[in-house]
């Protein structure tokens, strides 16, 4: 097979690829038959791993936006529950394709919508990923606590329990294959489900060797329910559930104590942390470093673009290190090369990966190459890139293979794809 030579990179140097893999980072000769990618002056990085994301809610954006979450979710909840597995894929397709163009080679989608109970709405998202390239964690979210029995969603918006377990390990069976499809066992939040789900989805999941993800501490209002409800703080609930464990991360993570991050910190349990949508919905801010001076592997989440609206993980980077200087007071708190590793290789721990998140032999050549046409007399090209302006991928390989070139994607017509996406939204309200 023709190896590749990624030369020039002002960052970290040259790259060799074969067969998928990366085979020598540094200065590389070109050997004759090799091809050649020139990148002269540009900085290549390890792709971005997207940890959190809601791919459906590219349908939704610009909605309650002066909402906490509880607001923010009762008032599209109703939206969402029109959605058909067409919109569902058309909004797929638009988000990995704009994770791909920003960088993201492996994205995790927490889908927790069925729509009339019809799982094909997840075989639609793993076509999406598949046309579009890049790596998917398709957590099988669900929920089975509707407003009836003492939850925040409608009823009509969950699902039977039963049902939900038949189709997790039906959807497994159908797409789980390791590599560039991961299915995940995914109930959605504390206040949709009931404790069943919750004890039997970890069960089921370490039954079939598949990780578990949901939804925690992300506001005030979510503590509350738990205390009134259980009598206990989440992480008690979910200590007490089964699901403290290295096969498990958690979105947000943002209400925990000292006490709660030792005992997460010890089981290896990650967080997705989700800056701009936290700071969107003004649920608060992550103790980053405090849960990695822990333990907890932490990587980035854009969440969903109903309350992040740029949909790209590139600017979680540098939102990641403002609210940590923020929260801490601290200017040396996180620094680019923190975040840039957060993103990449935290990113990869969470999802419980050992091949992706890092240049080096190897590794999975799941890599990016970023314009660094403007970064010519900065010092520290990681610090021109965390900190500069926002950029779109120059080019974007996923086990070697070319999913953006030349700013491109391969595989999709996203300019198609946004304006069917932009139809069928116009359509749904």
């Amino acid at each position: 097979m023709t190896r590749l030579v990624v030369r020039g990179a002002r960052y970290p140097g040259d790259l060799a690829v074969e067969d998928g893999v990366i085979t020598a980072v540094g200065t590389v000769e070109a050997l004759p038959g090799d091809e050649v990618l020139a990148v002269d002056g540009d900085i290549a990085t390890a792709g971005l791993v997207n940890t959190h994301h809601h791919l459906y809610q590219w349908m939704t954006r610009g909605r309650a936006t002066g909402c906490n979450l509880f607001d923010w979710l009762v008032h599209l909840y109703p939206v969402w529950n029109r959605l058909s597995v067409e919109d569902v894929r058309a909004a797929a397709l638009v988000g990995l394709g704009e994770l791909a163009a920003s960088g993201c080679t492996t994205a995790s989608d927490h889908h927790y919508l069925v729509p009339s109970g019809d799982d094909s709405v997840f075989d639609a998202i793993v076509d999406a990923a598949g046309e579009v390239g890049i790596r998917l964690f398709l957590s099988r979210g669900s929920m089975d606590l509707g407003e009836s029995r003492g939850g925040l969603p409608p009823d009509r918006v969950v699902e039977d329990r039963d049902a939900i377990l038949a189709s997790t390990e039906a959807v497994a069976a159908r797409h789980h294959d390791g590599d560039m499809v991961h299915v995940v066992v995914a109930p959605c939040s504390p206040f949709s489900v009931t404790t069943e789900l919750m004890v039997e989805s970890a069960e089921l999941a370490r039954r079939l060797g598949l990780r578990l993800h949901t939804h925690l501490c992300e506001t005030v209002e979510e503590q509350q329910h738990c205390l009134e409800r259980f009598g206990r703080r989440p992480v008690e609930m979910l200590e007490e559930w089964g699901w403290v464990g290295d096969d498990v991360w958690l979105a947000h993570g943002i209400h925990i104590d000292d006490a709660e991050m030792g005992i997460l910190g010890n089981a290896g349990t990650g967080v997705a942390h989700c800056p701009s949508s936290n700071a969107r919905i003004a649920s608060g801010m992550c103790r980053v470093t405090d849960l990695m001076a822990a333990g907890c592997p932490v990587g980035l989440g854009v969440d969903g673009v109903a309350s992040n609206e740029v949909g790209g993980l590139f600017p979680e980077l540098r939102q990641a290190l403002y609210t940590a200087r923020l929260r801490e007071m601290r200017p040396d708190a996180l620094m680019p090369s923190d975040v840039l590793e957060i993103g990449t290789h935290g990113g990869a721990r969470c999802l419980g990966l050992d091949d992706v998140g890092r240049l080096s032999p190897g590794m999975k050549a799941d890599l990016v190459v970023w314009p660094g046409d403007d970064l010519g007399d900065v010092h520290d090209p990681l610090a021109g890139l965390v900190l500069g302006p926002d950029r779109r991928a120059r080019h974007v390989l996923v086990g070697g293979k070319p999913v953006v070139t030349d700013g491109s994607l391969v595989g999709v017509d996203l300019a198609a794809a946004h304006r069917d996406l932009a139809e069928r939204a116009r359509r749904l309200w």
